[in-house]
């Protein structure tokens, strides 16, 4: 089994096509930072986030033909993450290995996620939004034996993931994965990532905020997911300037995806 996960990681045709899915996590991103602006200045009806960019996409002219050529991209970057979660990172050591691997997973599971979401939208059966879906697993937690407690830990869970990826930006540690020879402007591409970790890494902790709110009150409907996060960031005072620079962030996110996926280290 662990034979055959080795081959197929290596494979270049595994390779090629996760990195090209990597471009549209990427561009995933920069959709949600349009919708983020929308959000911003009071107007548009999609939510501002992954579900809410694919539904974006299926309103344009083309927007099926599109969301198929994502469809096949994100599940390939879902798989060749999963990949890089069983068996590389083999340049980090001991913990941050570990914590890499488990990064990988996710991102894994999110993007196979993404994949299937896109295949429903365009085969026009619908998508459940991301709010939706965060406060029906949030209500299920509850239910369960110490259900407030699980859904508290979960929240931790992720103010943890958010805090990471900031961290990740503040030290732009997250270039040790690049192959630097395959950039020809690296410089850009640390400056976008640097700035796209930290917006990713504020969205993902104000999720993980609303779920430990949610887990305190004991109340599902209080969580919500990046859209919710973002709703809740532009009614702080000068929440409209927040949610630009995030907005900015999550745009540099997905263009420093773009720019790095041929640079991906394996």
């Amino acid at each position: 089994m662990t034979s055959a996960v080795h081959t197929a990681h290596h494979n270049g045709v595994v390779k090629g096509l996760g990195r090209a899915g990597m471009a549209c996590y990427g561009a995933v991103y920069v959709i949600i930072a349009y919708l983020a602006l929308q959000v911003a200045f009071g107007g548009g009806g999609q939510e501002a986030d992954q579900t809410g960019a694919l539904q974006e996409i299926a309103s344009t002219s083309f927007g099926a033909v599109v969301l198929w050529v994502l469809a096949i991209g994100l599940l390939a970057f879902g798989v060749w993450q999963l990949l890089m979660a069983a068996v590389s990172y083999q340049w980090h050591d001991g913990k941050k290995r570990t914590f890499k691997r488990i990064g990988a997973a996710v991102r894994g599971v999110v993007g196979i996620s993404l994949g299937i979401a896109a295949i429903r939208i365009a085969s026009g059966n619908g998508s459940q939004s991301g709010d939706e879906k965060q406060k029906e697993m949030t209500a299920r937690l509850m239910e369960l034996p110490a259900g407030r407690f699980i859904v508290g830990l979960v929240a931790l869970i992720v103010i943890g993931a958010g805090i990471a990826s900031i961290v990740s930006g503040v030290r732009k540690s997250f270039m040790k994965d690049l192959d630097t020879s395959e950039l020809p402007k690296s410089h850009w591409v640390e400056k976008l990532g640097m700035v796209g970790h930290i917006a990713k890494g504020l969205g993902i902790a104000i999720v993980g905020t609303l779920l430990g709110i949610a887990a305190l009150d004991a109340n599902a409907a209080e969580a919500g997911g990046l859209d919710s996060a973002l709703r809740t960031l532009a009614d702080q005072p000068f929440g409209t300037v927040l949610l630009v620079v995030v907005a900015a962030g999550f745009a540099a996110f997905g263009i420093y995806a773009i720019a790095a996926a041929k640079a991906h280290r394996t």
